[in-house]
């Protein structure tokens, strides 16, 4: 097997190919990762979320990284690595921006309904905090690894 580079190119090629990826962030020395849907924009990512231990960590430090690869076995993958640093769309400063979110990470599938539901049977709070975010990148980097010989 073979690990190379990929370009920046190839980096955005595959983040507007896939819509689910592994969100790392901080506190404390203690780091965090989950994973999450997401829909790539020249520059940002954008994320959808109900209030838990990913928004109160990256509220308090915005700095993360996302992780998103495609696997075709052990020997033929790709993976890119996006740095950058968290926003919350909040309303009214962000509400043009947040509908547009919706509208994009809406294509990918019905992404709320799920963690929505979820967070409501947990809490019997029908009242949940829908929270839209996005990244703005600071970096991209990719590898792919290939069997030997192609």
């Amino acid at each position: 097997m073979r690990i190379i580079s990929i370009s920046q190119e190839e980096c955005i090629e595959m983040l507007q190919r896939v819509s689910i990826g592994r969100l790392a962030c901080s506190l404390n020395d203690q780091p965090y990762i989950v994973p999450v849907a997401f829909s790539y924009e020249p520059n940002c990512l954008y994320f959808f979320s109900t209030l838990g231990k990913k928004i109160e960590w990256m509220r308090q430090n915005p700095k993360v990284c996302l992780q998103a690869d495609e696997i075709g076995n052990r020997s033929n993958w790709t993976s890119v690595i996006v740095t950058g640093t968290y926003l919350e769309l909040r309303e009214p400063q962000y509400t043009d921006e947040r509908e547009h979110a919706q509208k994009l990470l809406a294509q990918h599938s019905r992404y709320w309904q799920n963690p929505l539901a979820e967070r409501r049977e947990q809490t019997s709070d029908l009242s949940i905090e829908l929270v839209f975010f996005r990244i703005d990148i600071a970096s991209i980097s990719g590898l792919r690894a290939m069997p030997e010989g192609v």
